[in-house]
């Protein structure tokens, strides 16, 4: 009896000990490793907008000198991010793709147009 529950303590060291800090390492790795992509928008006013997503769910957008840390939101198309008063609105991606500025009301509604733009 006393060389079964030994095995079994031992057994289960050894697979606690392994199995955790390798998935650990492992999603840490994958993190750091994942790239941020940036895009230049112009703007039809002049401005100008840079749009870094550094995951699928957070962007960074540049505008009139101002950074605005966005959350991915809900959209029916395209690619769509809230925060700071502001939405960032996407659709399409490379030369010529389309991308709109808006108010973000407090009832988490899309207020009025800022900017439309294009990606360069």
């Amino acid at each position: 009896m006393r060389i079964i529950a030994s095995l079994l303590l031992v057994f289960t060291i050894v697979v606690s000990g392994c199995s955790d800090p390798v998935q650990e390492d492992s999603n840490k790795q994958i993190t750091e490793a994942t790239p941020s992509a940036t895009y230049n928008y112009l703007c039809e006013s002049g401005a100008s907008i840079i749009a870094t997503y550094t995951t699928t769910d957070l962007a960074l957008i540049q505008y009139k000198g101002n950074n605005y840390n966005m959350q991915l939101a809900v959209s029916a198309s395209g690619s769509r991010y809230a925060g700071g008063g502001f939405e960032w609105w996407s659709k399409g991606s490379g030369t010529g793709a389309e991308a709109m500025l808006f108010k973000h009301n407090a009832d988490d509604s899309t207020g009025e147009i800022i900017e439309t733009c294009a990606e360069l």
